[in-house]
Parts: structure tokens; sequence; C-alpha cells
């Protein structure tokens, strides 16, 4: 009797050691993202999709293709990805664009296949000296913590070129080696503390501003809201119904974390927002 075909779809399962999704392709596990979310289901969707066009066999791993091209792959993913509720971009794909020039400039026509620890170091090392050559403005070098921001975001581009299998596993992972700069012990400068303005310059810029402005700025001290959410607060958003009125913004800092945020609105600050609403 002939061996019927094996028509059914792999499974989308928990990886339960890296508490991503998973999805076997030919023997091969394939990671997916964080379990259960949106982001992890549709991936799924791509990596089968894809397998099934391709006769229910994953892809050869392209051997040619440069860093330069496959971070143009990674731009679409990006700005389609890091996205607003209402669809206008979030600040991180300028952040992801920056983190990636010095990449493009010193590796763009490079194999992405043969990247490696080695020439991260370089392009860490790169980032923390003056007048680097990738910006046309000179300037000092990048402080510490945006040094290791941007390597994070490099490693963030071939994990994702992973997952699409554009590139061989073993360059993410030997990536991975390559740990984060620590205080102290390395030639990158430490950020300035960020302090706050102090209360008598507030109130001195406040009689130059235009009312909306400077109510904003009173609003902002008093309940301790990020410009952002002071900028976009509507009376839909706000709950008026007890002494210490509750605003909930429909955007905020932590929302793509599933998180709710919560800000309370005193009798200062209901006295600064009446004539708005």
């Amino acid at each position: 009797m002939p061996k019927l075909l094996d028509n059914r779809v792999p499974s989308y399962r928990l990886h339960r050691q890296s508490g991503q999704g998973v999805v076997t392709l030919n023997g091969r596990d394939i990671l997916l993202g964080k379990y259960n979310t949106d982001a992890s289901q549709a991936e799924y969707n791509l990596q089968v999709s894809r397998w099934m066009a391709n006769g229910r066999q994953t892809a050869e791993v392209p051997k040619d293709l440069t860093i330069g091209e496959l971070m143009l792959k990674y731009r679409s993913h990006v700005e389609s990805y890091y996205r607003k509720p209402d669809g206008s971009l979030t600040s991180e794909v300028d952040n992801i664009r920056q983190a990636l020039r010095p990449l493009r400039y010193f590796y763009g026509t490079m194999p992405a296949a043969e990247f490696g620890p080695l020439k991260l170091k370089v392009l860490r090392d790169a980032m923390m000296k003056p007048n680097p050559p990738w910006l046309k403005q000179s300037g000092s070098g990048w402080t510490r913590r945006n040094v290791n921001k941007a390597i994070g975001r490099i490693k963030m581009l071939f994990g994702w070129a992973t997952e699409g299998e554009l590139i061989p596993s073993s360059v993410y992972h030997g990536l991975l080696s390559v740990k984060g700069l620590k205080y102290g012990r390395s030639e990158a400068r430490e950020s300035d503390p960020v302090l706050p303005v102090d209360d008598a310059i507030v109130e001195a810029t406040l009689p130059h501003l235009s009312s909306v402005v400077a109510a904003m700025v009173r609003l902002q001290r008093l309940t301790g809201a990020r410009p952002g959410e002071v900028a976009q607060i509507r009376t839909a958003d706000i709950d008026t119904t007890s002494d210490v009125w509750i605003y909930k913004p429909a955007e905020h800092k932590t929302a793509h974390h599933g998180r709710q945020r919560t800000i309370a609105i005193g009798p200062r600050a209901q006295a600064v927002l009446q004539p708005f609403l």
C-alpha cells in the first residue's frame, strides 16, 4: 500500500527554555518571539507559509546577502513593527537607524554571514571615539550607555535575520558573546546626570509662554505626567467622578507591554485643566 502524504501543519508550541513560541520545520526549531503574543503568532504564520510555499522545505540560507541588503530588509520590518495605535512611527525607529549607521559605514558591503564578535567590537570601539566618520557633523564620542544600546540594537538586527533564516544561526549566537561596557572599565564617557529644572527657572519662564503651553507645564509639574501624556490629554480619558480625577492616557511609554498608565489629578491640577475641558 503506498505511503500517504503527511499534510499536517507543524504546531505552534511553547519553548520552555526561552519562554518563546516555537515551530519545528524539517527537524529544526525556529523561535518566534514571546509565547502567546500577536507578534509571535504572526511570525509563526509567516514561517509556516514560507515553508509550505517552498514545498514544505525550509529555504536555503543566502550566502551572498550583504549587511547593507540585510539592513534594507530589516528596515521594512522595523517600520511596520514599531508603530503607535494611530499608525505613526515610534521613536525606536530612529534609534535603530542611528545605531545601524556605523555598521553600514564599516561593513555594509560585507556578506552578513561573515560578521562576527571581533567586528562588532571594532564598531563598539569606533562609537566611543570623537568625530565619528559616519556622521557629517563633528562631536564627542557616544556615551557608554548609548554605545551599549547601539550594540544591543545591532544584535537585534542579526537576531531578526536568524529567525528569518537569512543568515546562519551561528552568526547571531557569536555576537551574543560580546558583553556591554561596564562602568569605569572602558574609554567611553559617562552620561551627565539628568537633574530637575530649578523651580525658580520654571516660574521665570512661564510668563513668556502661551497660555496653553504654560498650562501644560503647570499640569506636568503637579501630576508627574510625561510631556507626551499632557499633550494628548482628552476629556474622554479622565474620570472626574471622585475628588481626585484619574487620567488614563490612550497611549503611553509602556503600552506595548500591556500595562495601563494611571495619573492622579488633584484639586490644584484640576484648576489648571478645568478651562480646557
